[in-house]
């Protein structure tokens, strides 16, 4: 798909729109009817978008952003994400290894350290990029996880943050790993342990968010931050800050225990009997809290 993208600059992957103007690689997520909640049609989705991002030589700066809505509750207006798609974890369509795992090690891992392309003589055999995040109404579960390894985090003044997974009964990806750097070790225990929502305007939120917009002031100032992040030396010193913020080998140690305390939980009883509930039950809703 990178000749037809280099070539129009456009490609339509079903859940995820990819545009490039000017520079900017513009990724929209648009699962419209169940707010972004993610499965793994849209894992699939979103790492070729990323994928074609960082490939195409006209691409300087990556923008991800939720599309407009027409779920019923929130017709007409943008959403970021709603998290693992709950319909699919309690109707067993959610894998360890095809989800919960290729998630966190391909795109948000290209996302944070890039691709590898083939090198030539001593230079770095990577390409990466910078990526701006904006978020409208709400970042959930899986949708606040993906927050913690962009460089710059816009939001509507009325968004909120939470990461309800052990309400489900699973780990939040990397999320443990992650989040007590930038929010502190006492609020990241009340967001994943306690289930607390940050809202994007409280101070305990200033870690996790860069700057914080009324909702008609978003674009301009998405437009303001990708311009930021076009500097000649971005992507020499973003590659210093990701080194000293995660090293390769801490993010193995804890994906290691994350692959099997995972396992544990994703085919634990408690987590089994919510998918032999929801089979009786069929509810209706899509993402973790929407």
């Amino acid at each position: 798909m990178l000749p037809e993208f280099t070539e129009t600059g456009r490609v339509d992957l079903g859940s995820v729109q990819l545009e490039r103007t000017g520079s900017t690689a513009r990724l929209t997520m648009v699962r419209v009817d169940c707010l972004n909640a993610e499965d793994n049609r849209q894992i699939d989705d979103i790492e070729t978008a990323v994928d074609l991002a960082l490939l195409d030589p006209s691409v300087e700066v990556g923008l991800l952003r939720g599309g407009v809505m027409t779920h019923p509750r929130y017709r007409g207006r943008r959403v970021f994400s709603a998290g693992i798609n709950l319909k699919s974890l309690h109707g067993g369509g959610i894998s360890l290894t095809d989800f919960l795992l290729r998630r966190e090690l391909g795109y948000i891992h290209k996302i944070l350290r890039g691709i590898r392309v083939d090198g030539t003589g001593w230079r770095p055999d990577t390409v990466e990029k910078p990526w701006t995040a904006v978020v409208d109404t709400f970042a959930i579960g899986g949708g606040m996880q993906l927050l913690l390894v962009f460089d710059e985090v816009l939001a509507a003044s009325d968004a909120f943050f939470s990461l309800p997974a052990a309400a489900e009964g699973i780990v939040p990806g990397a999320a443990n790993f992650r989040l007590s750097k930038v929010v502190g070790p006492r609020v990241s225990r009340q967001v994943i342990l306690g289930g607390r929502r940050l809202w994007a305007t409280e101070p305990s939120a200033a870690g996790l968010v860069d700057e914080v917009h009324e909702p008609d002031e978003l674009d301009a100032a998405a437009e303001r931050s990708v311009q930021r992040l076009r500097g000649q030396a971005v992507l020499a010193n973003r590659r210093m800050l990701n080194l000293a913020d995660e090293s390769m080998d801490e993010f193995r140690c804890y994906m290691a225990e994350f692959s099997l305390q995972q396992a544990l939980r994703l085919y634990s009883s408690d987590v089994i009997d919510k998918v032999t509930r929801f089979s009786a039950s069929k509810p209706t809703a899509v993402g973790a809290g929407a």
